[in-house]
């Protein structure tokens, strides 16, 4: 009885933590997110180091707007699911109120960093005044050329990247000192639930406990 008892509260430990994770629609657009950052951040890059007149330096900025036009309509979706259908798990009991209060600025920083990063670099590249490829199609000159205000939106897009390299880094490193130095559970909340060997019901959970 005793044996069947510990072995059902490991359990009932093992069902609680596994709700203490964001919903999978959450957890799907979150990394959905992080891919696109990767590919937007590397595309760049690469971009910058082939060439502006290449034709891989065009296949890489193409590939660039499309990942952050995607990133914007992902974030849009993001949201929109946050605020009507996510389940969000709390902060761990032990973590202060200022650690939980820097966590949100920097997610709602992110949030809107990745909302007007595609804006800017849309702006930059229709104030250019030519076509240019955005997905599988060829988008025509939209704006008359705009060389004073494609500057502007030319250095408020390298700024926001700047402070996105920043806030994820503190993301990062904020996510990996929960891990390994708090060990608290905040990083488990965004990893993709494992399978378990047995998967019990809190009835089934119950009934083993009697």
């Amino acid at each position: 009885m005793t044996e069947n008892s510990e072995s059902a509260n490991g359990a009932v430990a093992g069902f609680q933590l596994e709700d203490d994770r964001f919903d999978q629609t959450s957890l799907a657009l979150h990394w959905l997110t992080v891919l696109l950052i990767v590919v937007q951040f590397s595309s760049i890059w690469a971009h910058e180091a082939v060439g502006h007149h290449s034709v891989r330096g065009a296949m890489l900025l193409s590939l660039h707007i499309s990942a952050g036009v995607l990133t914007w309509f992902v974030v849009i979706a993001r949201l929109v699911w946050r605020g009507y259908f996510a389940y969000l798990p709390p902060f761990p009991p032990s973590m202060p109120k200022f650690q939980q209060a820097i966590a949100k600025a920097n997610e709602y920083g992110l949030y809107l960093l990745l909302l007007m990063q595609p804006v800017t670099g849309l702006a930059r590249v229709l104030l250019r005044g030519q076509a240019f490829d955005l997905f599988f199609a060829r988008v025509p000159p939209l704006l008359a050329p705009n060389p004073a205000m494609r500057g502007v939106f030319a250095q408020a897009h390298q700024i926001g990247a700047e402070a996105l390299l920043v806030l994820i880094g503190l993301h990062v490193g904020a996510a990996l000192f929960h891990r390994l130095v708090l060990r608290d559970g905040v990083l488990q909340r965004m990893l993709p639930r494992m399978r378990s060997r047995t998967k019990l019901t809190p009835r089934l959970l119950k009934i083993r406990a009697e």
